[in-house]
């Protein structure tokens, strides 16, 4: 059966504009996924269980003078992949990365009898850091990884340097505006993701609606994982760590960090957590971050406000040059 012409056009332009993605199916353990450089197993018992915590260490450039180590930390529908940009640049620049999944994301182990909370992600990351004697580092977190970067700054100030938040979720708290999603019920709306919507809601969320090419391998891991054969296990995790996000906040403990901080804040980003779930009249008043990220830069008592213009929730993405500017810049000041 030959395709009408008219349909044909349709479908090059969709797959040259890269609206159309073909997404694989994924295991829990991505163990069919690469990653941009080796990833290493860190093995450790937590909560009455052994646990597995992948890894990527990467050394500064050759020939390149050591500037210090940086640890990245990622979001949560994101792994430890998406920062390659990042890691290729600062590598190049004479830093080492080290570049976890956390528990319940990536390459790491998914565990259900598990008590998901940012003190005890900042608890494994920590044991990481030991075992590959990491005594000082720049922490860099990208939204949840912003507010995983700072319970872990609050809870070791001793082994960080500078913090870096990079549009990272939690400057307001949610659960002072939008109803408590029951556990059940979030679990339920986790199994019905597919990859369509998942591309559809980064695509809204974090793009103006407005999809590249060089986007789809923000929707291979998180939409392969919908069609994959632990699809369970993961809108399990999904919930649990959505539910971290909306009981545990950080806001109220900005003033508490002593490090150097700075703030890299897309300002068209308008992420919160449960928006759909809010009053009308406050749905719009969410996720403000033209607001928020002013808001929080005078909370911080050491911290710098880099906004960048036009840009949504992903900058190491949207705007990588002027997010790795401000980046470096702030590294390099002593």
């Amino acid at each position: 059966m030959r395709l009408p012409a008219v349909l044909l056009l349709i479908c090059s332009t969709l797959l040259a504009t890269g609206a159309i993605a073909e997404v694989q199916p994924q295991d829990a353990m991505l163990s069919g996924y690469s990653y941009p450089y080796p990833v290493k197993q860190f093995d450790l018992q937590a909560q009455q269980q052994p646990l597995t915590m992948a890894y990527m260490d990467i050394p500064p450039a050759a020939g390149k003078k050591a500037q210090g180590t940086v640890l990245l930390l990622h979001g949560k529908n994101f792994s430890g992949a998406y920062w390659k940009d990042t890691i290729d640049a600062l590598s190049s620049a004479g830093y080492r990365l080290i570049v976890p999944d956390q528990i319940g994301f990536g390459k790491s182990s998914k565990p259900l009898n598990f008590q998901y909370s940012f003190h005890a992600l900042a608890d494994t990351t920590r044991a990481l850091l030991d075992q590959l004697d990491a005594d000082k580092v720049t922490v860099a977190g990208h939204s949840m990884g912003g507010m995983l970067a700072t319970r872990f700054t609050l809870m070791y100030p001793e082994r960080v340097e500078k913090l870096v938040m990079i549009n990272p979720i939690g400057l307001e708290d949610y659960k002072r505006y939008v109803p408590y999603l029951p556990l059940d019920k979030s679990i339920t709306r986790e199994e019905a993701q597919t990859p369509d919507a998942v591309k559809r809601y980064m695509t809204r969320a974090y793009f103006d609606g407005k999809w590249r090419p060089s986007y789809n391998p923000l929707v291979d891991i998180q939409g392969g994982w919908t069609i994959g054969p632990d699809a369970k296990t993961i809108a399990v995790v999904d919930a649990l760590t959505t539910d971290m996000i909306f009981t545990q906040p950080v806001v109220y403990e900005f003033p508490d960090l002593k490090a150097p901080t700075l703030l890299i804040i897309g300002t068209r980003d308008r992420t919160a957590i449960g928006r759909d779930r809010a009053p009308q009249a406050l749905k719009d008043k969410l996720g403000r971050y033209d607001q928020l990220g002013k808001k929080t830069a005078n909370a911080i008592p050491n911290g710098t406000l880099v906004e960048l213009e036009g840009v949504g929730h992903v900058p190491q993405y949207e705007a990588f040059d002027r997010y790795m500017r401000a980046f470096l810049e702030f590294l390099q000041k002593s």
